[in-house]
């Protein structure tokens, strides 16, 4: 072999080393980042004719198991489902209270609703303590006021998906976006001869940043070139990106519609699958809502079962005017049967005047208002807003009304309760709810006492006495005995206490928190195992590294005394011939 072949052989040899060292130090220093896969130098031997001349670095690889990246792509997904469902079901969870507590035995809805009903009970046997009159309407705005900040709570939950389902939109659209970019660079160096390795790595690093948003489906072309679609085949990136649209809304109530989410003007928002983005919408559009509309259940009955109880009372003395909660108009059709008594008393409950009205003689609304102002003491009209208003004619008298044996409208209500004339409760669902104005500010207009129906009551008869308890019994009652509740949310229809149904959504709630950190658990072990397989399969080894750099360093070395020895031997050459 002559002495140009052993140099050149030499010379690569060194060459090759030398790329191999920095790639093993490469290695080394990247082992801790997160993406970072080894790199591996591919060599061969270098042939002048026949004869062996050296070797050269054909490619610089990584060996990415392409399975495993794909089920880690997929695990990615799930955990940002489990992620997401754990967050929201933790902060439902702590909006709605606990079951158990060190002072009231908790600070769930169950436990106010428990505390309005020792409250009431209480009252039933004193119904004439202005005390107790003050501690019932009181426990009953707390009630109340939990009501609506549970409500207000879950919208703002839901205001806070809206919001992270837009951020959650930024992230995909910039991670598909960088990888396109990554597409253009692979490309440009494999056009150029350069390795490529690094660039796939921030590829599949962006990858799984998209997977955690949303499932996606992927592939690599015989070009190098990533492409990606929807888990149900929208396309979302080819030869160039095609971004999601969205927007949040400025504020979310119960009854707010949302955009789409789209791409290209096609909508997406049933395709997304698992990943935070899918899990966002769930949470925005099924989950909150299903736990507002057990709420609304349980705030609708509550107003419809107390309301209709205080309606058949009075209180002592009786109000000088009555407003109706029912809007109407006096053109509206009216059914009724049985009769109802309407009387006007003074301060202390003696009868001034009185009517029984037969409820069948009216067909409409406007025929029932004027058979109201047509009894002795009493005007009754309609207000701008189609209320019925009632009131004693003598400022210092008034109005009381009671059903004989009358009942209104097609659920059979008592005429007061049928227009809403002494309602307790406002509203119309978790979101309204609250006691009427007036009993916050005069407890004493509680109904504790009730009109008389007995025949004939003769004027300057007591007929509205103090310490009536039916009303505040029945109140007291009516929250302890069994209530017929619609299926609502993941709730079946049932027949149950209202605390019963309030822990029922409690423990709803409570189930969902601890399904979904189960969940969570489970999907976080599997991410981090076939991250952990990825890692060992195709990550940097640190002693396999550094014994490798130490038989690199052994490599250059004889590779180095080589050439050494072959300068020696020209060296000795050209002192003979010079000497010859």
């Amino acid at each position: 072999m002559s002495f140009s072949a052993i140099r050149s052989i030499a010379t690569s040899s060194l060459a090759v080393t030398q790329m191999q060292t920095a790639l093993t130090s490469a290695n080394i220093a990247n082992a801790d980042t997160q993406g970072y896969t080894r790199k591996v130098a591919t060599q061969s031997a270098v042939s002048t004719g026949t004869v062996g001349s050296g070797v050269s670095v054909t490619a610089v690889t990584s060996t990415v198991d392409k399975y495993l990246l794909q089920d880690l792509v997929a695990a990615t997904s799930t955990l940002g489902t489990a992620t997401t469902a754990g967050t929201y079901a933790d902060k439902l969870q702590n909006l709605l209270g606990s079951t158990t507590g060190s002072d009231s035995g908790g600070t769930s809805l169950a436990n106010s609703l428990a505390d309005l009903e020792t409250a009431l009970t209480e009252l039933s046997g004193t119904p004439e303590s202005e005390t107790l009159q003050a501690s019932s309407i009181a426990a009953l705005d707390t009630l109340a006021s939990q009501l609506r900040e549970t409500s207000d709570g879950i919208q703002g939950l839901r205001a806070d998906a809206d919001e992270a389902i837009e951020d959650s939109v930024s992230t995909i659209n910039n991670s598909l976006n960088a990888i396109d970019a990554l597409n253009g660079q692979i490309a440009s160096a494999q056009g150029r001869g350069e390795p490529t390795a690094d660039l796939e790595d921030q590829r599949n690093t962006a990858l799984q940043t998209l997977s955690g948003q949303m499932e996606v489906r992927y592939y690599v072309t015989a070009e190098n070139q990533m492409r990606i679609t929807t888990a149900s085949g929208t396309t979302l990136l080819d030869s160039s990106v095609h971004e999601l649209s969205y927007s949040s809304v400025a504020t979310v109530t119960s009854a707010t519609v949302f955009d789409a989410i789209t791409v290209n003007g096609k909508d997406i928002t049933a395709q997304l699958g698992s990943g935070t983005l899918g899990a966002l919408v769930e949470q925005r559009d099924s989950v909150l809502p299903a736990a507002q509309g057990e709420l609304d259940e349980l705030a609708t009955a509550l107003i419809a079962t107390l309301n209709s109880i205080h309606n058949a009372g009075s209180s002592l003395p009786p109000p000088a005017t009555l407003t109706g909660s029912t809007a109407l108009s006096a053109s509206d059709a009216f059914t009724g049967s049985g009769t109802t008594r309407l009387a006007v008393t003074n301060a202390d409950g003696a009868l001034v005047s009185y009517a029984d009205l037969d409820l069948s003689d009216y067909a409409t609304v406007g025929d029932l208002v004027s058979a109201i102002d047509a009894v002795d003491g009493l005007s009754a009209s309609l207000d701008a807003s189609g209320h019925l208003v009632v009131t004693a004619d003598a400022a210092t008298n008034g109005v009381a009304m009671a059903d004989v044996d009358g009942v209104a409208g097609d659920s059979d209500q008592g005429l007061s309760d049928y227009l809403g004339l002494n309602d307790l409760l406002t509203g119309s669902d978790a979101s309204t709810i609250a006691p009427r104005q007036d009993l916050l500010a005069t407890p004493g207009l509680l109904a504790t006492s009730a009109l008389s129906v007995e025949n004939s009551p003769a004027v300057g008869n007591t007929v509205v006495s103090i310490g009536e308890s039916a009303i505040g019994q029945a109140l007291a009652s009516a929250l302890s005995g069994n209530q017929d509740f619609a299926a609502a949310g993941s709730l079946k229809a049932s027949s149950a206490s209202f605390a019963d149904y309030a822990a029922k959504i409690v423990a709803g709630v409570s189930a969902m928190a601890q399904s979904s950190a189960t969940a969570l658990e489970t999907s976080d072990s599997a991410q981090q195992s076939l991250a952990d397989s990825l890692s060992s399969q195709s990550g940097v080894n640190l002693d396999e590294e550094t014994a490798k750099l130490s038989e690199l360093e052994q490599q250059y070395s004889a590779a180095a005394q080589l050439l050494e020895t072959l300068n020696s031997m020209f060296d000795t050459l050209l002192q003979v011939a010079a000497s010859a």
